[in-house]
């Protein structure tokens, strides 16, 4: 199917949207319109390209027949030059066009479950995983995107060794999927006196949160754990058993919540959070015979890769998939990622592209 075919199909599919957003009959439907405008929004700016290259053809078309049936000198020569114009203007576009057509993660839009734990290097790591807790929570304040701790286990001392939290808003695993790996950090620790630098690590998975449609949890294949909130570094000591752990028997994953004072509330969020790693290895299923083929450079997921560096003492972050590197360690460490996040869309939809190109 050519470019043309495919922005008919898109142009169509978005006439009919634009229908059945006016009919009355859907009015009362939320759902329905709620998804209906969602894929609205999608299509725009294709549909706007459409229009624009359309319009562009139209114009090469018209100059041509100037060039090819006109006496007038000046004419002629002035639509040459137009045409070398609109020929570029048509190979930018189609380009635009490519990356709009590219299929689109279904994921995207879902909110997420974030998961950090500190790694190889004692307290430094716990220290590191807390400084990327408050980056990724700083991140989506200025997004106005919502917060939810899951669970926390703290050092006491501004550590943390592991953090679970989601994160609702737009777009959220969009931007944020990237982020799942190892993240190493490079700096001279607080409690080392001779002033060396210590690497120390921590890795981050990003969950897409996932609906109850999409995966069917057996109650039988549960176990239920009840407990006291507390211990070092607990959020919420409770006198009272309100925290819970829930192990799913068949793969022995195993979720905890203890942030709330309801048993109830804590239960439901660590469903959430089951369902999330549940959901994150089912995708990982269907995807591991496509990354056999072409594993991706950016997109792995695999929370073992190590993909970014933080080095304090030269303020540098490296991004190792893309070899990305930028001079602002303290801006980024306090939220300031849109930068590095629009560099690792941009390597993603242009490896994609080039993959189109080879089939």
């Amino acid at each position: 199917m050519d470019l043309i075919e495919r922005l008919k199909k898109v142009k169509d599919r978005f006439e009919i949207i634009n229908q059945q957003l006016s009919d009355p009959s859907f009015m009362n439907d939320r759902e329905k319109i709620v998804s209906l405008s969602r894929e609205r929004s999608e299509l725009v700016e294709i549909v706007q390209a459409y229009e624009d290259y359309s319009a562009i053809l139209k114009n090469i078309d018209g100059n041509r027949e100037i060039i090819n049936s006109s006496s007038d000198k000046d004419l002629v020569s002035l639509a040459k030059y137009e045409l070398d114009e609109l020929a570029e203007q048509k190979e930018s576009l189609e380009e635009k066009i490519k990356f709009l057509l590219l299929p689109k993660d279904p994921n995207d839009n879902k909110n997420i479950i974030m998961e950090i734990r500190a790694g190889t290097g004692g307290e430094e790591a716990a220290l590191f995983a807390g400084d990327l807790f408050r980056m990724y929570t700083r991140y989506a304040e200025k997004k106005g995107w919502k917060v939810e701790l899951m669970d926390i286990s703290d050092t006491g001392r501004g550590g943390v060794k592991e953090a679970v939290f989601s994160i609702n808003g737009e777009h959220i695993y969009g931007s944020l999927k990237f982020e799942s790996g190892v993240h190493r950090v490079q700096r001279v620790p607080e409690t080392e006196a001779s002033g060396r630098v210590h690497t120390s690590a921590a890795s981050v998975a990003v969950l897409p949160e996932a609906e109850d449609v999409q995966i069917d949890i057996n109650p039988n294949d549960l176990r239920t754990d009840i407990f006291r909130s507390g211990g070092a570094g607990g959020q919420n000591v409770n006198k009272v058993e309100t925290a819970v752990r829930i192990t799913h028997l068949p793969t022995g994953i195993v979720v905890q919540c203890q942030d709330e004072r309801s048993q109830l509330k804590n239960r439901q969020k660590a469903m959430k959070v089951l369902r999330a790693r549940l959901y994150d290895m089912k995708l990982k299923e269907q995807n591991a015979e496509l990354s056999a083929q072409r594993k991706s450079m950016v997109g792995s997921g695999d929370r073992s890769d190590k993909i970014r560096t933080y080095n304090f003492p030269q303020n540098r972050v490296t991004d190792h998939r893309i070899g990305l590197t930028l001079y602002n360690l303290s801006n980024i460490i306090e939220g300031e990622l849109d930068e590095l996040i629009e560099q690792l869309k941009l390597a993603d939809r242009t490896e994609k592209l080039q993959a189109s190109n080879e089939v």
